[in-house]
């Protein structure tokens, strides 16, 4: 009897609560999809360190989206195979349909300064660094969590056809860490 009065306390708390979190804040709607993005974007801004990239039309974020980097996110990428996403300034100079991973945009790494310090040291600075979607074994609708890349940026399948239909060859890349 006392276990099925606690119940009904708590259920009846539950509701209360329910009642003064609606009061509060109203009622919870589902938040609509934003409007499509037309034309072209002219700057792709990724923090590495917040896990989030944005796109840029005329001066002003049009989309935020959460990313996946290397396995090893913290600090420039330096060699092949150290699972760092580089840092810098960059310019989207590749697209590739039938990449491994769905969609790709490649950047113009490494630059000239990398494959420098790479050549006084002996070894590879490394490359193929892309924005994609997820692995194309993958089922679509399923997101890898975590870092996962061998330094490149990941999001969504859905996000990527999204980045792709607006990000020419050409576009601006600032990755900060």
């Amino acid at each position: 009897m006392i276990r099925r009065l606690r119940l009904l306390v708590f259920l009846c708390l539950l509701v209360v609560l329910g009642l003064v979190a609606a009061w509060l804040y109203g009622p919870m709607r589902p938040v609509p999809p934003p409007p499509p993005l037309t034309g072209q974007v002219e700057l792709i801004v990724i923090e590495k360190a917040a896990r989030r990239m944005q796109l840029f039309q005329g001066g002003e974020a049009v989309r935020t989206y959460s990313i996946a980097l290397g396995f090893a996110p913290e600090g420039d990428k330096l060699r092949q195979g150290d699972g760092k996403t580089p840092e810098g300034e960059f310019t989207i100079n590749r697209r590739n349909p039938e990449s491994a991973f769905h969609l790709s945009i490649g950047l113009d790494y490494p630059k000239p300064e990398d494959l420098a310090r790479a050549a006084a040291g002996g070894y590879s600075p490394g490359g193929d660094i892309f924005i994609h979607g997820q692995p194309n074994a993958l089922p679509e609708g399923m997101k890898i969590k975590g870092d996962w890349t061998a330094g490149c940026i990941a999001v969504t399948n859905a996000e990527m056809r999204e980045i792709w239909a607006v990000t020419p060859i050409g576009t601006r890349v600032e990755i900060r860490p």
